[in-house]
């Protein structure tokens, strides 16, 4: 029973071994990749931290009293910076101004009584006074939250040491200069962290999906000898690379809708779980996107995937089978996997210059960047990065179409040389 079998293996385990279009595309590839994005991710981590350790917010000090000082020494004992303000009625317009002069995105505000409430306290009665804190949403990011939740914690400390459950934190969000009072910032930019998490997951599926495809398309062509016929047809030579870029994005499509539904599925069943009570309308806070943001975020999601596909096409013409061609393009995944994974915890806004640069670069970053951007009604991030993906994806399609007008898309190839196991003992044999 299954006679021969261990040998056949071997022998499909060597040949697989020694073909360095399979040991690139699947092995190589991927070690450099994920320690790649996880060192990304450190990144992300230590930038929070930093951040966290160097947290700023403006204490608007409107008792004068002793606790209130006690308070604010406590904080600053923390190592959290302090900008001092007093005897100011904060409204939108006195926060607005009062971020700008400081150029912070936190306030926390003392009321009057704040004293004799801690006062009252310590003489036995049963008291209770709010502190508002304010902080300004910049954006969906996982560690968005960290300098609110580093306030919010020494906040707590205060009121454990000095006067249990005497204080309490009403929280507010500024979101497009506008307060949203009763809104928790860390609260909100996390909900919008895990509503965000599903569009790069589509984009990977969609580009990865569109790649495989058009590239089989070409390569299924040149191998059962059919793209000689094809291209004796009378029509125009553009028309077929048109054609084939056409149907990868509809089948591309129909699956990574099929994907998302059952995705969207899971997702609903895990957070199934979260109290009622903290869901948020984003709707009603003015964070999802208009008519125009949803047009921009499509036009982004569309050019970037004809410049995947155009890439793809031109990568599969050099390969001599369906097998090679899988392998090349997997060389494009490490574009769409690392800005897909690495903008879900970070904010490109927040990076270095270089690193701005870089994903800016790459063309598949763009409809994530676009995504977050227009939820903050940053329209001009999108339609810039429209422009630099359409001008990338008519540069490719260029390539592509001269390629197809020649006869090099049918003795276009890139032959590596097979590693030679066991070459040298043949040898000396």
């Amino acid at each position: 029973m299954l006679r021969g079998f261990g040998n056949f293996l071997l022998k499909e385990l060597k040949e697989l071994v020694r073909d360095p279009k399979i040991l690139l595309g699947m092995i190589i590839v991927p070690l450099v990749m994920f320690p790649v994005l996880g060192g990304v991710i450190n990144y992300a981590m230590q930038s929070a931290q930093e951040k966290a350790g160097k947290t700023a917010i403006i204490m608007v000090d409107n008792d004068g009293g002793y606790w209130a000082y006690n308070f604010t020494a406590s904080l600053q004992k923390a190592g959290v910076k302090i900008f001092n303000e007093s005897s100011i009625v904060l409204g939108n317009e006195n926060i607005t101004m009062l971020l700008s002069k400081y150029n912070a995105t936190q306030i926390l505000e003392i009321p009057r009584g704040f004293n004799d409430t801690i006062n009252e306290y310590h003489s036995g009665y049963k008291v209770n006074i709010t502190v508002r804190f304010y902080g300004v949403l910049l954006g969906p990011s996982t560690f968005e939250g960290i300098s609110s939740s580093v306030i919010d914690a020494l906040v707590n400390k205060f009121n454990r040491e000095v006067a249990p459950d005497v204080l309490t934190v009403e929280k507010s969000a500024i979101i497009k200069g506008e307060v949203k009072r009763g809104v928790d910032p860390a609260m909100l930019s996390g909900l919008l962290m895990s509503q965000s998490i599903a569009l790069p997951i589509t984009i990977m599926i969609l580009l990865t999906y569109s790649v495989q495809i058009a590239a089989t398309s070409v390569a299924m062509e040149k191998e059962e000898k059919t793209l000689e016929t094809l291209l004796t047809l009378p029509m125009d030579r553009l028309s077929i690379l048109l054609g084939k870029l056409s149907g990868s994005i509809i089948v591309a499509a129909v699956g990574a809708v099929a994907y998302m539904v059952g995705y969207s599925y899971l997702l609903g069943s895990a957070m199934s779980g979260i109290p009622a009570n903290i869901n948020l309308d984003l709707a009603a806070l003015g964070l999802t996107p208009s008519f125009y943001g949803y047009l921009l975020l499509s036009v982004s999601l569309f050019v970037t995937m004809l410049s995947a596909l155009a890439l793809a096409v031109i990568t599969s013409a050099f390969a001599e089978d369906v097998r090679s061609a899988q392998s090349f393009v997997g060389y494009i995944y490490p574009l769409i996997f690392l800005p897909s994974f690495a903008l879900i915890y970070l904010d490109i806004n927040t990076l270095t210059l270089a690193m701005r640069i870089l994903f800016y670069a790459i063309p598949f970053s763009h409809p994530i960047i676009a995504s977050k951007a227009v939820i903050m009604g940053d329209y001009w991030t999108a339609a810039l990065g429209i422009i630099y993906v359409s001008v990338f994806t008519m540069v490719v399609m260029y390539a592509a179409s001269r390629f197809f007008a020649t006869e090099k898309i049918l003795t276009a190839k890139i032959k590596f040389k097979r590693i030679r196991i066991g070459q040298r003992k043949r040898e000396e044999h």
